[in-house]
């Protein structure tokens, strides 16, 4: 039986962006100086491969996700604006810079992110483990989130990059689980969960993200906040899906802020720690408020 997956509205039927959906401009000094920061240093930002509406934010505020092990991602997720393809680049020598860039900023809270690397034996494993370890020892006063990818199903490649001492870790379900094989078509619901839940028995403090708007039902996200709650998840941000480009998957909903914080709600009864609710917030968005929830 085919999977039935939800209809593609016709180009004078897509839902126009609504008033709340409104982002603020990257400007101010704080911008220009984390622009400078992360072009010395020759380094990557989810924010800016990620087309990130809270860029001008959070920039203007000093901080900004870094992101590790390239741009080019082996991943071809529908919903993702960072670059598919094979990639080349394996630096040793940017955990080192990464550490830099970040004392250099001063920052309180770093958070950390990478592109799927599958071809690599370790997932990047050992890349991830050498940037945590190289900021501690250079920022030993800073708390670190890091957004680890789908390590699909090495568990040893898991442990390594979640031993070197972030106070959070993070990976995203992105979606509910019907939407799986049209959003995120090289990974697999359960094994997402199960990462979450090894994390968790590790010692962790976990957090997952999931985008809304994408044709999930009120239901289908009620049943993945059980499952996350089942499976150790203490953080969970919710916010609104919006298309990188036309090649994307494409919005077939915008959720009014009223939704939002039913979900907040509802995740907070469903047993989940804290929930972070809003049309434009995103897996970091505020994530120094994750670290003692």
């Amino acid at each position: 039986m085919t999977e039935e997956l939800p209809a593609v509205a016709a180009e004078n039927a897509r839902p126009k962006r609504p008033d709340w959906l409104r982002v603020k401009l990257p400007i101010g000094e704080n911008y220009r100086k984390v622009r400078e920061v992360v072009d010395k240093n020759k380094l990557h930002t989810i924010c800016q491969s990620g087309n990130c509406p809270n860029m001008g934010e959070c920039w203007g505020e000093g901080t900004a996700t870094f992101m590790i092990l390239g741009n080019v991602c082996t991943r071809s997720c529908t919903f993702c604006a960072v670059a598919t393809g094979r990639p080349t680049e394996y630096d040793t020598d940017e955990p080192q810079r990464v550490a830099e860039a970040i004392a250099t900023m001063g920052v309180k809270h770093a958070v950390l992110t990478s592109v799927n690397r599958d071809e690599l034996k370790d997932k990047g494993a050992e890349i991830w483990y050498q940037t945590v370890i190289l900021t501690k020892q250079l920022s030993p006063k800073t708390t670190i989130e890091t957004l680890i990818p789908d390590t699909k199903g090495n568990w040893e490649a898991l442990y390594r990059m979640i031993s070197a001492g972030q106070e959070v870790v993070s990976h995203n379900m992105e979606t509910v689980e019907r939407l799986y094989r049209p959003v995120r078509p090289q990974a697999k619901y359960e094994r997402s969960l199960e990462q979450i839940r090894r994390t968790k028995e590790y010692g962790k403090r976990t957090k997952t993200g999931i985008m809304l708007g994408l044709g999930e039902t009120q239901d289908e996200v009620y049943k993945a906040m059980d499952d996350l709650a089942e499976n150790g998840c203490d953080i969970l941000t919710l916010g609104q899906y919006l298309q990188p480009t036309k090649m994307h998957h494409e919005v077939i909903e915008f959720i009014h802020p009223d939704m939002f914080d039913l979900y907040r709600e509802e995740g907070l009864k469903r047993g989940l720690k804290y929930v972070e609710s809003g049309p434009l917030v995103r897996s970091s968005y505020h994530s120094e408020r994750h670290v003692n929830v």
